[in-house]
């Protein structure tokens, strides 16, 4: 899977001054003065983005930049990072798209088999291990890489949704800009490739 790892926009002090209408350092301001990462990510979230009417994108950016700048870590000292989720309506049903994913040849690389307790190398140095397999409903593996922690997992779900299944990929941990965006879009287009073989 190629994943071309650009930011949907920069970040630094002036892309974010011309998004937002404060550098980042200003906004770090803004937070510490909500009562900063003691308030926890998601009321920070709902601050800048339903109060004070940051964009989605730059308010996800902020937040995770805010809590590398002040030292916020999980229990592996590594930061909580980036979340990303991409989503597809489809019209088969959620076993048959589970069925699809569980080929991991056309979206992982040749001769993958996905099998809990099974590895993969899907080339240019992204390999992972795969945690848990439920047929029809769950697949969650990690994801590892030259520009990965080594803490991320990917859980693939596929829900019955009135008139449609909704197929979702949730990628977690990632602990760059550049590399959150890049995988979201490389699973959009592992989605779009899905929505096409069951076409």
């Amino acid at each position: 899977m190629k994943v071309d790892y650009k930011p949907q926009s920069e970040v630094s002090p002036a892309s974010a001054k011309a998004a937002t209408g404060k550098t980042l350092e200003e906004w770090y301001a803004v937070l510490d003065a909500k009562g900063g990462a003691a308030e926890g990510r998601r009321v920070l979230t709902e601050y800048l983005f339903r109060q004070l009417k940051v964009d989605a994108w730059w308010t996800t950016t902020i937040i995770v930049e805010y809590e590398k700048a002040r030292g916020v870590a999980e229990k592996d000292g590594l930061a909580k990072g980036y979340n990303i989720c991409v989503t597809k309506a489809l019209t088969a049903a959620p076993e048959r798209v589970l069925e699809e994913f569980s080929n991991g040849s056309w979206w992982l690389g040749k001769g993958v088999k996905v099998a809990e307790g099974g590895t993969f190398d899907a080339g240019d140095g992204h390999k992972g291990k795969f945690k848990k397999v439920t047929p029809g409903k769950l697949i969650r593996f990690t994801w590892e890489g030259p520009r990965h922690a080594p803490v991320e997992l990917v859980e693939i779900k596929a829900t019955v949704m009135p008139g449609k299944t909704s197929a979702l990929i949730n990628h977690d941990r990632l602990q760059s800009r550049d590399t959150a965006d890049g995988m979201r879009e490389a699973w959009a287009k592992v989605l779009n490739e899905l929505k096409d073989r069951l076409s």
